[in-house]
């Protein structure tokens, strides 16, 4: 088995003999110049994509690494997740969809490279941006900035997963596929906000990224002030324009994030980009001597569980080149992997000649690359909006608006980024039912209790912070107060400012009204009319779509209730107890073995907010993937077989009048052939008889 990359004892390459049975690795030298990544002594233009491990599960890896590298790719970027591997501080987890070692066995079994990018704060959309809540609770911790308390445990993960790393022989340097490492991540978006201690501390993290002694390049994102010898690497839509540029001149251009895409929130429509608009861009940056791309993400898969940070859908990056499921999506896969070829078929040109570039007209130019007088190659480049005829070497081309024509000879075009061959046209999903939950008799019932302040344990004289309070273990925190006064309220005005994400407020186990936050606006304010006697009991549900991921101190942000007022009278700074999470959350009555833990009932046509159903069903014949259609539902949380698909939210449009997600996969690892659980929260009023089981295909 032959296997490539780098050595951090060795500088040149060597073979070492494993076994008499010729098992042969191959040690390999990674380094870099000022022009790209040097693999085992020869320079190398690299196409990436990201592909999260967490995101799919193990029976689908293999199949989105052959995708990957028949889409002409060279590497795999992933991001580690901290808070999945160690959800509680010294209890880890590395199995399933965690088992980052088998993910990149995987890749090294299929020939292609691997950028890993520890972070350990890593975004993404992920809650908490990968960080483990339990962080939050160290006294005197700030994150990511220069904090002992935040830098002990911030080393300790990463030391953790370097070492992991080099027991399996994954770096570059053991024979492994691992070639480049990331630490921290668009560290450049928040340095200012920690002033010199955002300074002293990215150069910490570059010191003791380095002190890992791994073998291989570290590089840091969006980080113009990488330190030596950290690459700075550009994130963005646009780095052929909006790159400044290594911050060395011994440093390489490389993009770690081309958007292919973008991340969706609920409430609003799908950022479409084009296969056009990302080759241009990509071939752009190529002619600037740019010399690694990583498309982010190339298979973007699914937030199981409660993965989605705030306001996130649970299909992440769905436009990417591979779909949700794992499927191609053209024309952007076919699109991508012809501009791969073209660029290929020259690189020994672009990495070893001489750049020129030549005015073709107002907005038009060539960069030429020249290794002899026989070697030549050229990227032709339209940048305005209108189609353009250039002369170049005497033969005139003729260029679409904004595109890039690639002449690996200088004189035959292969490849124009603004004309999508016939081959890789677009073909329309379809959703294909092949299963109706239409029949009550399919459907078990169970109706969440409401707590009274009576109920509760927990007390304060305050209103709580959310993070603080349910530490993650749930979305859902309940406020509840009673009603101590002898003189009525009548037909008042309930006002509570809220940055919950979601808050249902209930008098005496009444609903009488809801509200929501949006993901550009989270504090919001729910009014509504009531009428409060003496000992009735107010409680107030708070419901979290996801743990904040992004911006400066994260560890400060807060959520849940922030007043709450009646006629003008505050009722903030009161006895108050509170309840964390669902009883049906803490029996897991999503289980087999929850299930028998509380009384389920018959279903009725009366529907009812906060109530759990729950049904089997029989998986769909074929390999087809797998999807639940819950347009007919209200916002919650689904579970097949005990694992969490992720939360769902019909009831919040997008401006279009139609929900941001509909479909919810269901990975055909977690079926059975028969007798499938499927177990359904519904906050609202859905109506599950709707409900179908479908198949994707594209035709």
């Amino acid at each position: 088995m032959m296997l490539k990359p780098s050595s951090c004892f060795y500088y040149s390459s060597l073979l070492l003999l494993l076994t008499a049975a010729a098992f042969v690795i191959v040690l390999a030298t990674v380094t870099y110049d000022g022009r790209s990544l040097i693999i085992d002594g020869q320079h190398r233009i690299l196409f990436s994509g990201s592909i999260h491990y967490p995101r799919s599960t193990p029976e689908m890896w293999p199949d989105l690494i052959t995708k990957a590298k028949e889409g002409g790719l060279d590497v795999i970027q992933t991001y580690v997740f901290w808070n999945l591997h160690e959800p509680q501080q010294g209890q880890y987890d590395f199995s399933g969809r965690r088992d980052l070692v088998r993910f990149i066995k995987e890749i090294q079994a299929q020939g292609l490279y691997v950028t890993l990018r520890i972070g350990p704060y890593i975004e993404s959309e992920w809650t908490y941006g990968g960080l483990p809540l339990w962080l939050h609770d160290i006294p005197g911790i700030t994150f990511r900035t220069d904090n002992n308390q935040y830098k002990f445990h911030m080393q300790r993960f990463a030391a953790k997963i370097v070492n992991m790393m080099k027991s399996a022989n994954l770096y570059a340097s053991q024979g492994g596929p691992i070639i480049l490492s990331q630490i921290e991540n668009e560290y450049g978006n928040v340095e200012k906000a920690y002033h010199e201690q955002g300074s002293s501390y990215i150069r910490w993290a570059a010191q003791m990224a380095v002190g890992l002694h791994t073998g291989v390049p570290w590089v840091m994102c969006k980080q113009d002030d990488a330190p030596d010898p950290m690459i700075n690497a550009c994130n963005g839509m646009k780095c052929g324009k909006a790159f400044k540029g290594p911050n060395s001149p011994n440093k390489p251009s490389i993009w770690t994030e081309n958007w292919t895409s973008f991340y969706q929130a609920f409430g609003e429509k799908p950022y479409l980009r084009s296969a056009e608009d990302i080759a241009y861009n990509v071939a752009l940056f190529i002619a600037k001597k740019g010399s690694y791309v990583n498309y982010y993400m190339y298979h973007g898969g699914t937030n199981f569980d409660r993965t989605a940070s705030a306001y996130i859908i649970t299909a992440y990056y769905d436009e990417a080149p591979l779909d949700e499921y794992g499927l191609v999506r053209q024309p952007k896969w076919g699109h991508l992997k012809e501009l791969h070829a073209a660029i290929k078929s020259c690189s020994d040109t672009l990495l070893n000649g001489t750049q020129s570039i030549i005015t073709l007209g107002s907005q038009q130019q060539a960069y030429v690359f020249r290794r002899s007088s026989k070697e030549c190659a050229a990227f032709l480049e339209n940048s305005g909006g209108k189609e353009s005829t250039v002369k170049f070497q005497n033969i005139p081309y003729v260029l679409p608006p904004r595109s890039i024509s690639i002449l690996p000879d200088c004189k035959k075009v292969t490849f124009n980024s603004g004309k999508v061959s016939t081959q890789n046209y677009a073909r329309v999903r379809a959703m294909i039912p092949q299963l109706k939950f239409n029949t009550a008799e399919r459907w078990k019932v169970y109706t969440e209790a409401i707590p009274n302040f009576d109920d509760t344990t927990l007390r304060a004289n305050k209103l709580l912070d959310q993070i603080s309070t349910v530490k993650d273990t749930s979305d859902y925190l309940w406020y509840t107060f009673r009603f101590n006064d002898k003189a009525p309220i009548v037909q008042s005005l309930l006002s509570v400012l809220s940055q919950g994400h979601v808050l249902h407020a209930f008098i005496n186990g009444v609903l009488v009204g809801s509200a929501h936050g949006t993901h550009d606006s989270r504090s919001f304010v729910t009014e509504c009319k009531v009428n409060l006697t003496n000992g009735m009991n107010v409680s107030l549900l708070s419901a979290t779509v996801g743990m904040p991921a992004s911006g400066a101190y994260l560890e400060s942000k807060v959520a849940g209730l922030r007043s709450v007022k009646v006629q003008g009278r505050d009722f903030t700074n009161q006895a108050w107890g509170y309840q964390v999470g669902l009883q049906g959350e803490k029996l897991q009555i999503y289980t087999d073995i929850g299930l028998s833990k509380v009384q389920w009932g018959s279903f009725q046509s009366s529907v009812k907010p906060l109530t759990w159903y729950q049904t089997t069903f029989d998986a769909p014949a074929g390999k087809d993937p797998v999807v639940l259609n819950l347009g007919s539902m209200g916002k919650g949380e689904a579970w097949v077989n005990g694992q969490g698909i992720g939360r769902y939210w019909l009831s919040f449009h997008t401006e279009n009048g139609d929900p941001s997600q509909t479909w919810y996969h269901i990975p055909r690892s977690l079926l059975k052939s028969t007798g499938n659980l499927l177990v359904l929260f519904e906050e609202e009023t859905g109506n599950p008889l709707e409900i179908t089981l479908d198949t994707v295909i594209y035709k």
